[in-house]
């Protein structure tokens, strides 16, 4: 976790930040007078976790959104660092390049050798840079897709760490098949024949996330969201702007409990008070009691029955009407 001093505060996480800044006052006052503040500091560390329930109880749909993109929220590499053991980076799509966008490698958890793959953002400016901001570009999702089959061959199952603002809209992208190895993906994700556990930690937007989303089971971290559009690109094409964000993520219903509620994901993976961002350590644990009994489930299923129940799960997802035929008619 960052250091006090270098941590980023949101708008709506100011009361948090004047509690720390009347510590640090307080205990540089104790540093200079060489006297006992520890009894006026006690208070406001306690103040300080009431103040962050009552934040994050009260959170709006574009808090979340703002805490998913938090700077100094974790990313794949950080998670895989806490929980995994024996991670190996495995690089290429064996055909254009190594796309640093999307990552991956095999790794130990808690015993289990699994193949852990994800989107990775970048920790400061020249990172995210090379890391595209972690939208990936058709080679970043065929090397997902190698790493997946690689894994398959060994009868390994697959994690994937969702956390991009989409896939590369360049036309360098398009121009390689951005598309087409996106449709790849989800085709070939149907039909692979080892456990399959997706988890949106931070950003899950449009193709982008489902490159790397089609699973036995979908989670999302609880400050997380995941829909077709960012709340900015809906407020610009809706209003021509991007003023009605804070509504267009409201009425987009984004966030990990009206996907819940929707039957799109299976579970909510809590957070450390406050978000990811507070506790690297906690959150990772979170994470990880959550992944392992689930692989043992998964993994007591034959390969057959598991492609099945896949694809029926994601051919049943979501919600139509049909208009009678004498309806129809008289409209037509």
């Amino acid at each position: 976790m960052p250091e006090l001093k270098n941590r980023q505060f949101l708008d709506f996480e100011k009361p948090v930040k004047d509690l720390y800044d009347q510590i640090e006052q307080l205990s540089a006052t104790a540093d200079k007078t060489k006297t006992d503040m520890s009894g006026a500091i006690a208070p406001l560390y306690e103040k300080i976790e009431e103040t962050k329930r009552a934040i994050t109880d009260n959170l709006t749909p574009w808090q979340k959104v703002q805490l998913s993109r938090h700077p100094d929220r974790p990313y794949t590499l950080k998670y895989i660092d806490k929980m995994c053991t024996n991670f190996v980076e495995l690089h290429g799509d064996r055909n254009v390049k190594d796309d640093k966008a999307m990552v991956g490698g095999f790794a130990s958890l808690d015993g289990e050798t699994v193949m852990i793959i994800g989107q990775q953002k970048g920790i400061n400016t020249k990172m995210r840079q090379i890391r595209n901001f972690g939208m990936a570009n058709p080679e970043g999702y065929r090397k997902a897709l190698r790493l997946m089959k690689l894994a398959e061959k060994f009868n390994k199952p697959i994690i994937t760490l969702i956390d991009t603002p989409g896939a590369y809209p360049g036309l360098e992208a398009e121009e390689r098949g951005q598309g087409e190895a996106i449709a790849r993906n989800i085709y070939e994700m149907l039909r692979l024949k080892v456990p399959v556990i997706c988890v949106i930690i931070g950003e899950g937007a449009s193709g982008g996330a489902l490159g790397i989303g089609v699973g036995d089971r979908v989670f999302m971290m609880e400050n997380t969201w995941y829909t077709v559009i960012s709340p900015e690109s809906c407020s610009s094409i809706l209003w021509r702007n991007w003023d009605n964000k804070e509504k267009a993520a409201e009425q987009l219903r984004l966030t990990a409990d009206d996907m819940l509620r929707f039957g799109l994901v299976d579970g909510v993976v809590p957070e450390p008070l406050g978000g990811a961002h507070w506790d690297y350590n906690e959150a990772a644990a979170l994470l990880k009691q959550h992944l392992l009994p689930v692989i043992r489930e998964l993994k007591q299923i034959s390969p057959e029955v598991r492609c099945e129940q896949r694809i029926h799960k994601f051919g049943k997802m979501g919600f139509w009407e049909e208009l009678p035929e004498t309806t129809a008619d008289q409209q037509a």
